[in-house]
């Protein structure tokens, strides 16, 4: 498997035949939806057994060998290439796959307005196969502690077909908002947080849940030591009834950072008390911001570096975004927000607008501008194979357990192929 990057000119004909593979199996791959018009900058995914490397100025089987972590006498007897002889520009040389590593994934789902929609449905049955867990967002928290279910429909049962546990995700979300007063309530008042916990047990026990998450964001920072507190009560029930617990972590870069996203989140606790968590490593581009990468790779390092500092690497999801935003320029604070994209949408826009893609080497992400019908310019920041192949890099590098998508419903069928790929999916024992 391995990455092309469309150049002006380019056919998907011309590229089948560059990599001995066919133009169906790259429409397959890529869910072309017009593969006769590719978008200059465009990344596919070539659906090959290894890759091709093409030899470049001062190249050497040596130094190529290296990079992939062969010798290079493997590599010219793979290639049948005397090793003494000069390497000629241009040369094509196969690469063997490496062997892949276990990884531990997973998807947050959120169904909304009472039911579980087809593309839903359709989403969680496309990508269950690729994930450990399928994470259940979210069941709502009432003041008297009391547990309201989201729709669940068949996402249990398509869990089930394909061996992905259930990951049951409460929150403290009140009328479609973290409520900084609902989650003071939960994690300070003792009968709140019994009433609960029994009612989470309860519920986890009958509905075939492997993990409790724990997603409380924009805790007032006072509350601090009493949710660390609260997740040591927690884990100790959940434990007893044989169920794992997680939580969800703003991306932060120091155990002094402020604002109020942040300093409730005390990583060294939760990396010591929970089984492990996700870093939300996600939304630095959003939708009321400027313009940016919503994971630019520099920051998210950032943020894994500093977690490192605080608790295991296995102990560590990184989050990441399906998704993309198009923001309409001249960006305003309090503006128009960004509409979201996914990736496949991206794509599109650019060819219905003559955009050429081109692509940040800090962030590690795509981006392009064009302008509307009715004269409006934009600039849209997306995910592609390249950005998640950076991200599946950071992983390996640093030795994280896994990875944390958010979340289902946005086509992205590049990143489970480069997933599948690379790595074996941890799945829970039945």
């Amino acid at each position: 498997m391995q990455i092309h990057v469309i150049t002006s000119g380019e056919s998907l004909y011309g590229i089948a035949n560059t990599y001995n593979t066919t133009t169906q199996a790259l429409i397959d791959a890529n869910e072309l939806d017009a593969p006769n018009n590719l978008v200059v900058g465009q990344a596919l995914v070539i659906p090959i057994i290894g890759q091709f490397y093409f030899v470049q100025p001062g190249d050497s089987l040596y130094s190529i060998a290296q990079q992939f972590g062969i010798s290079y006498q493997e590599l010219a007897q793979i290639n049948n290439f005397p090793p003494g002889n000069i390497l000629p520009v241009g040369f094509r040389l196969y690469i063997p796959p490496v062997s892949k590593s276990p990884i531990t994934t997973n998807a947050y789902i959120e169904p909304t307005g009472g039911t579980v929609s087809e593309t839903l449905e359709n989403a969680a049955t496309k990508t269950t196969p690729y994930l450990t867990y399928l994470a259940i967002f979210s069941y709502r928290v009432g003041r008297d502690g009391s547990l309201t279910p989201p729709p669940l429909n068949g996402l249990s049962e398509i869990a089930q077909q394909n061996n992905a546990a259930k990951m049951l995700v409460v929150t403290n979300l009140e009328e479609g908002e973290f409520s900084q007063e609902l989650g003071h309530i939960i994690v300070t008042v003792q009968s709140v947080q019994n009433t609960l916990l029994d009612n989470i047990v309860n519920t986890a026990t009958t509905g075939g849940y492997s993990d409790v998450h724990f997603d409380f964001e924009f805790l007032p920072p006072e509350d601090r030591e009493a949710y660390n507190n609260f997740l040591r009560k927690a884990k100790e029930r959940l434990s007893q009834a044989g169920l794992l617990m997680s939580t969800a972590l703003a991306p932060k870069t120091s155990a002094t950072q402020t604002g109020q996203w942040y300093e409730a989140h005390d990583y060294a606790a939760h990396g010591e008390i929970a089984d492990f968590v996700v870093l939300m490593t996600y939304e630095w581009g959003y939708s009321y911001g400027p313009p940016m990468a919503v994971s630019p790779l520099d920051q998210v390092r950032e943020v894994v570096e500093y977690a490192l500092t605080e608790m295991p690497a296995d102990k560590i999801l990184l989050g990441q975004n399906l998704y993309g935003y198009d923001w309409t320029l001249p960006y305003e604070e309090g503006g128009e927000a960004a509409q979201a994209v996914s990736p496949q949408q991206a794509i599109t826009i650019a060819r219905e607008n003559n955009a050429e893609i081109k692509f940040d080497e800090g962030s590690q992400a795509p981006y392009f501008t064009y302008t509307d019908n009715e004269g409006n310019q934009h600039e849209v920041w997306f995910e592609d194979a390249r950005s998640i192949q950076a991200k599946f890099n950071l992983i390996k590098e640093l030795g994280l357990l896994g990875i944390s998508y958010w979340k289902l419903g946005l086509a992205f069928p590049q990143n489970w192929l480069l997933l599948q790929d690379q790595f074996d999916i941890e799945k829970m024992e039945p």
